[in-house]
């Protein structure tokens, strides 16, 4: 009897240990992900490398978690003359729509919008962000002097070939005039700001 109890726990901890080493390495390939570039960062701009993340509260609310990558030389207080691309990965459901109206808003803060460009960059944005769900992501990827695109989940949705737009939409977030100073701040963490 004594060497089936042997047997019976050297059996348990043997799957035990089996256990273990399988989790390590699940949690091991999460902590890979978490580094590596989405694929649309990865083409867009090649050896790119996360320059900072944060995430962006309204009140007691998560909204999204969001990633800048950049390439070696990113300065984030010239965020305007280098390529990016910034992940914006929703919490919460929330309307294409919403979506537009408050990056209208943000962008009037950071600087004066002309009425026809207004309309303009309102349609521009309307083509580019559906309505979310948790877990979706917008990657806005940076073009300078030339633009912005724009993927969602991975999939290029818009392309949007104006660079004051580009400048004034990424400056929501990395403008020094930001709404969001602690955000900006952990976005540019890699970077000089």
């Amino acid at each position: 009897m004594a060497w089936l109890t042997v047997l019976f726990l050297r059996r348990a901890a043997h799957k035990l240990l089996l256990a273990f080493v399988a989790l390590q390495l699940v949690l091991a390939s999460d902590a890979a992900r978490a580094d590596a570039a989405p694929a649309e960062v990865a083409l867009a701009l090649p050896q790119s490398e996360i320059v900072g993340t944060g995430r962006m509260r309204y009140l007691l609310w998560d909204v999204f978690d969001a990633a800048l990558w950049g390439q070696t030389g990113f300065d984030g207080a010239q965020y305007f003359d280098h390529a990016f691309a910034l992940e914006l990965r929703y919490l919460r459901k929330l309307s294409g729509t919403s979506l537009v109206e408050s990056s209208l808003q943000e962008m009037r803060r950071v600087g004066a919008i002309d009425p026809v460009k207004e309309a303009a960059w309102s349609a521009a944005m309307r083509s580019a962000f559906p309505d979310v769900e948790p877990g979706d992501r917008i990657t806005g990827v940076h073009r300078p002097g030339v633009g912005a695109r724009f993927y969602v989940n991975g999939r290029l949705r818009s392309v949007v070939d104006d660079a004051a737009f580009a400048r004034a939409f990424f400056g929501i977030w990395l403008s020094p005039t930001t709404s969001e100073p602690r955000l900006r701040s952990a976005l540019l963490r890699g970077g000089a700001s």
